[in-house]
C-alpha cells in the first residue's frame, strides 16, 4: 500500500516556475512508475509527465515539452515535477499517481493517487 502526498502548488505569474513534489509513504517508491496528471476546470484529466521506476524512461505531453522536467529521488521516496515558463493554460489541479506496473505508457490506470495540489498561473 502506497500513500502519495502532492505538494508545491501555488499562485505564480506567467513565465514563473514551481516545483511539485510527490512524497510516498508506506512503501519504497523505487518499485513504482509515477505519473503527474492535471485537471483544469471543465476539462478532462490529462497526463502531463511520467517516469519509470528506474528513472531512465520519461514521457512528456506535447504541451509541456521543453518546459517541465520530471525526476525522482528514490532515496527520498519522492518524485518531482519542475515546471518552468509557466503559462495560464497550465492552471489546474495536479495529481501524482503510482503503479507497480512499470511500463512505457503514461496515460493508463494507476493504482495509487495523491490528493492533488492546485497550480494557478496568472497572466
Amino acid at each position: 500500500q502506497v500513500q502519495l502526498q502532492a505538494s508545491g502548488g501555488g499562485l505564480v505569474q506567467a513565465g514563473g516556475s514551481l516545483r511539485l513534489s510527490c512524497l510516498a509513504s508506506g512503501s519504497a517508491l523505487d518499485r513504482y512508475a509515477v505519473g503527474w496528471f492535471r485537471q483544469a476546470p471543465g476539462k478532462e484529466r490529462e497526463a502531463v509527465s511520467c517516469i519509470r521506476s528506474s528513472g531512465v524512461s520519461t514521457y512528456y505531453a506535447d504541451s509541456v515539452k521543453g518546459r517541465f522536467t520530471i525526476s525522482r529521488d528514490n532515496a527520498k521516496n519522492t518524485v518531482y515535477l519542475q515546471m518552468n515558463s509557466l503559462k495560464p493554460e497550465d492552471t489546474a489541479v495536479y495529481y501524482c499517481a503510482a503503479d507497480s506496473v512499470d511500463i512505457d505508457v503514461c496515460d493508463r490506470p494507476y493504482r495509487y493517487w495523491g490528493q492533488g495540489t492546485l497550480v494557478t498561473v496568472s497572466s
